[in-house]
């Protein structure tokens, strides 16, 4: 049998978990703030104009209920006084001329003349049936003969709308002997028909504060959303990297702090960008990257990394340098430059620097790669492909043309910030990084040299076309060094590092 506990508690978070999806589906994922003070204000407004009409219509009911009260039990102990006589002496023709005039008054719907034992002795207009009569003497007797008793009933009118109506009855004494009693039944339909225009009067005002409310809320809130609209687009366009974006309003309050805040924080990306754009100029991209995201880190130091490197030199750079002028090598150099640039980053390469008509590109640092020795040497052969491709349209141009001399080695080396507290450079040393220096030294125009070691990796070796050049012996290593010859890549990968280098041109033609 089924827990009847269990099924109802089951039932209650089934319901709960539907209602939350519900409102979750008709509530907007965006909800102006124009809109959410509107409905704010609203409701304060609402609120308060219901509290503020039901104290009111309140107040004045119990206000006009009072001042009855006090005019009927005039109206019914004079009724009274003016009867007391009449009764003793069981003159009912006067009793009737009395009752017929008070019934001629306005409000006054009917009045009765009882016996002391509660026969009607005269009436006129409206009479209450037998129970008025009982519940006044009950009540009578219960609290100790009252002299006041009134009751709230409806009656029907000539033209038989029913209307409310309130007896007042009281004794008629003479010589502190009840003789009888005076009744008069007056209409309640003055008092309701002004509690009933008050509560029509409060709606119609509550609906126009209302109205006010939300006009009045809605031009706040746009004037309030605008400068948040245009924080929004701000933030946005700064987002998306616009850091020139400013915005031009200004305002004394918090939102004109906030807007201030945001054009600084906006002036203060831009030079940022400026900074680390004006850097990346002199260093790589990936080590201005690797600097500026740890600049409070910035120290003395490094660490031991896998990596490889690669030496470019221009062959007869000092012939040529004393053959043409500091501007024109200045813009040979910028031009052939920018090429090995371009072909380092096709293989995730880094500049490390430029030393006169050399340059210096690593692998593996500061972004650690795992094939930076196939990327190295592939790389090399783009260099001088492209290298002979350029060479040939300056030539027909009859410009200046230079050649490279390339030393590529990998190993262990020592990767971080070298120098002094006050100068230092973010670059790799080390026996491996020697090694590559001299075997740039040790080529001619043309020439991709590397070292046994290098090409005796499985996963390079396939992949070049080398032969063995020769055994060299190099200053500072006791012994000599075997070395090849990169001639190419195998056809396998030609066409696509052809295709590679068709890129670059269309990047950068050369002139």
């Amino acid at each position: 049998m089924v827990n009847l506990r269990e099924f109802f508690t089951s039932f209650s978070v089934n319901r709960a978990k539907v209602f939350t999806f519900l409102l979750r589906r008709i509530t907007p994922k965006h909800f102006p703030i124009a809109y959410k003070l509107a409905t704010i204000m609203t409701l304060l407004i609402s609120s308060g104009m219901i509290l503020l009409g039901i104290v009111i219509v309140e107040n004045q009911t119990q206000l006009l209920q009072k001042q009855m009260n006090h005019f009927a039990e005039t109206v019914v102990e004079q009724l009274a006084d003016n009867s007391k006589e009449l009764v003793m002496s069981d003159d009912t023709l006067s009793l009737m001329v009395v009752i017929s005039n008070l019934g001629a008054q306005e409000n006054i719907l009917g009045a009765v003349i009882y016996s002391d034992v509660g026969q009607i002795i005269a009436s006129s207009g409206v009479i209450p049936d037998d129970a008025v009569y009982r519940l006044y003497n009950r009540s009578n007797e219960a609290k100790k003969k009252k002299d006041h008793f009134q009751l709230q009933w409806k009656t029907n009118t000539v033209e038989g709308h029913s209307v409310g109506a309130t007896s007042y009855i009281t004794p008629i004494k003479f010589q502190n002997i009840v003789a009888g009693h005076a009744l008069v039944t007056f209409s309640t339909a003055e008092i309701e028909q002004t509690i009933l225009e008050m509560i029509q009067a409060i709606i119609v005002a509550t609906i126009i504060m209302i109205l006010l409310g939300i006009l009045v809320s809605l031009h706040m809130g746009q004037r309030i959303s605008k400068p948040l609209h245009s924080l929004m687009d701000a933030s946005r366009e700064i987002s998306n990297g616009n850091y020139k974006y400013q915005i031009k309003e200004r305002r004394n309050d918090e939102l004109g702090n906030l807007t201030e805040a945001l054009n600084r924080m906006a002036n203060g990306l831009l030079e940022k960008t400026q900074v680390e754009n004006a850097f990346s100029r002199y260093v790589s991209k990936n080590i201005a990257k690797e600097i500026m995201g740890n600049l409070e880190h910035i120290q003395l130091g490094g660490h031991h990394v896998e990596g490889s490197v690669i030496f470019a030199d221009i062959v007869g750079f000092t012939r040529l340098s004393e053959q043409y002028s500091a501007e024109e090598i200045t813009g040979i150099l910028n031009d052939y430059f920018s090429y090995i640039s371009l072909a380092s980053k096709m293989y995730k390469g880094t500049i490390d620097k430029y030393m006169g008509d050399c340059a210096m590109i690593v692998f593996g640092v500061p972004e650690k790669d795992e094939s930076h020795k196939l990327h190295a040497v592939y790389c090399a052969v783009m260099i001088q492909k492209m290298i002979e491709r350029i060479n040939i349209i300056r030539n027909n141009s009859n410009k200046l043309t230079v050649t490279f001399r390339i030393g590529i080695n990998s190993g262990s080396m020592l990767a971080g910030n070298l120098g002094s507290t006050e100068r230092m450079q973010y670059t790799v040393v080390g026996e491996a990084v020697n090694l590559a220096s001299r075997l740039q030294h040790i080529c001619e125009a043309n020439q991709i040299i590397i070292s046994q070691d290098f090409y005796d990796d499985p996963e390079i070796q396939w992949r070049l076309i080398a032969k063995e050049y020769k055994s060299i012996r190099l200053r500072g290593i006791k012994d000599k060094v075997s070395t090849y010859i990169v001639t190419d890549i195998i056809a396998l990968y030609q066409e696509k590092m052809n295709e590679q280098i068709d890129e670059i041109l269309r990047i950068k033609p050369a002139a």
